[in-house]
This record gives structure tokens, sequence and C-alpha cells, in this order.
């Protein structure tokens, strides 16, 4: 009996090694407590940053790009830096089930907790997905990460060199009072002209809902509320009552209205792409083989190989994931 168990346990921990991005233990060598790099802390210097201060994530599928936002002394977010993502994996569009590839796209919150660093992938930490909504709609799926190396399952992988320096930022943030920092993970920048490249996606109204949270920080430079009602995001609402305890049900009446320059951008947004559907002027909407890569690492895996950028992306040479589905996306930042 006790034989079947630990074979059970075994082949589910196989499972989710084949299904995930996931974490395996790996000997502590010091990387989860090395230091903010220099020119990080210098540049949150310049920018009237503390290290302890509140971070806020935003990822970019498309674009194959991650931000980290900082709080500065004014109380407001401002960018601290860009990273390129060297891989994800999947098309535009939300991860729905187990083992189907897709990176998440929604709001998530990340505790102390949720950094891991044993990870398989250099460092790593959890998004917490399936979130609250995610999980009463019904999907599945565990371990999704942003992590180190340029290999995805479902995860954001950042190389070893820009998850170190992420890590570091977001435990410094975490150690420094906050409870959790957002990351808000989106198919694209939600310019009026990706929204019109994508009117016709089944995902077009879902991403109008995330365009709301979306623009609540283009405007206002701070972390939008988020609340779940009738299967969706609902942002900066309060209700009388509290939260809605039911996901799936109705949106109780909310007591504060809209924020007026928020709404303006919203309306002005969808004027700006209603007159580019007009003109008829917008570029058809990008299909991916699976997934995506930032075009300087697509550069070097075409002049170079893949040997070649998983040394340049990973201390441990982790293989690339899917190298000609990479070298297929289709992405330029000049388009």
């Amino acid at each position: 009996m006790m034989l079947t168990a630990v074979r059970i346990g075994g082949i589910a921990a196989l499972t989710l090694l084949l299904s995930a991005c996931v974490s395996t233990v790996l000997e502590v060598d010091g990387k989860a407590t090395q230091p903010i790099p220099a020119a990080v802390t210098a540049e949150m210097s310049r920018k009237s940053m503390s290290p302890s201060a509140p971070i806020l994530v935003r990822i970019f599928k498309q674009e194959s790009e991650l931000e980290i936002w900082k709080r500065d002394r004014s109380g407001r977010f401002a960018l601290l830096k860009t990273y390129p993502m060297c891989r994800w994996s999947g098309k535009l569009g939300p991860k729905k089930q187990n083992g189907d590839r897709q990176a998440p796209e929604g709001f998530y919150h990340v505790s102390a907790g949720m950094l891991n660093p044993n990870s398989q992938y250099y460092l790593s930490f959890n998004l917490g997905y399936p979130n609250k909504l995610e999980a009463a709609l019904g999907y599945t799926g565990e371990a999704l990460m942003v992590h180190g190396a340029c290999s995805s399952s479902g995860c954001f992988a950042l190389t070893d060199e820009g998850v170190a320096e992420i890590y570091a930022v977001a435990r410094e943030a975490l150690k420094g009072g906050q409870g959790s920092f957002q990351v808000q993970a989106f198919p694209f920048r939600m310019t009026p002209q990706n929204m019109a490249k994508n009117r016709n996606d089944p995902n077009f109204t879902f991403w109008s809902d995330l365009k709301q949270g979306y623009d609540i920080f283009e405007v206002s430079r701070r972390q939008p509320k988020v609340s779940y009602c009738e299967g969706r995001y609902v942002f900066d609402k309060e209700f009388g009552g509290g939260e809605p305890r039911d996901v799936l049900a109705p949106c109780p009446p909310a007591l504060n209205a809209p924020d007026a320059l928020v709404a303006a951008r919203t309306q002005s947004d969808r004027v700006a792409m209603e007159e580019l559907l007009t003109a008829g002027t917008v570029l058809s909407a990008h299909a991916y083989a699976d997934g995506g890569m930032h075009p300087s690492f697509r550069r070097l895996l075409e002049r170079s190989g893949q040997s070649a950028l998983a040394k340049r992306t990973s201390l441990s040479s982790v293989p690339v994931s899917r190298p000609d589905a990479a070298i297929a996306d289709p992405h330029s930042p000049d388009e």
C-alpha cells in the first residue's frame, strides 16, 4: 500500500513537472539574497525612489516585454526599467486549462510566499493563477511563473540575469512593507491601433475589460482596485456591503462614479479605434505558432543558433523552448 502511494505521488509530481513551468528544489547558493544591482539602485535614486518602495509589474505578450514600476516620492508609480522577455508560449488570449501552453492574462497579486528561491529556472515567482475570477470560470492550471532562462510552457521567461534583478527588486519591496505587488498581464499594449487589429478576436470583450484597468493606470499612475462580478474584472468600484461574494452574479450597485479623466481616455481611444477601422488602414492581427520572443533575442537565435542563446540566457544553458516557433513569431517593434 505504501509503495503504491509513493508511486502515485511520483507520477503526480512528474505530471506537474511536464505540464507547467514548475519549480524543483536545488541547492541554495545565495542567488535569492543578492542585493539589487548598483546600476538599478542608482536609477532608483535618480528617479526619487527608494529600494523599499512598492512596485507594480506589467507584462505585454505581443511586445515580449516586462515593466517594473516603482512608487516615487510623489506617491505615484514611475517606470523603473523595461525587461525584454526571452520566451512566452501559447497565443494571445487567457489561459483556460492545464496543458494548453497559454501564458496567463489578467490581474494577479504576488506576496512574499510566492517568491521561489529554489526554482528550476534560476529564480521565479508564482503569479497565483488561477485567481478568484479564473477559478470561478473553471479555468485550470498551476505553477504559472515569471522565471529565468528562455523556456516556457505557460510561463514568462526573462533570462537568469533579468529575473535576478526583478527578484531582488520585488524582495526588497515586500520586505519594505508591501503586502503583495500587482502584476498586470496583457496580450499587447492596449493602444487604439492594437485594439483595432484584434477587433474580431473572440477575446476582444475580455481584452476590453482588461483595458479598463490598463487605462486607470495609464491616466493616474496608481494601482487599480480589482473586483470580480458578472464573470469579469471590475476596477475601482466601491460596493455597498463590501466586495461581491459571488464572482458570477450580477454586480451590485456601485457607490462611486467612474473617474472622469479615465472615462475620457477610454472614450477617446474607442473613437480612435473606430476611425482606424473606418479608414481601413488597420493591419491584420498577429498569428502565433507558439508564443513569442523579444526581437533582440530572436536576432541572436537566428544569427547564432539555439545553443548560443541558451548559454546567453541561462547559467545552466537551459534549452530554448520550441525555437522554430520563436523564429516564426511575426511581431516587430516597428509595426
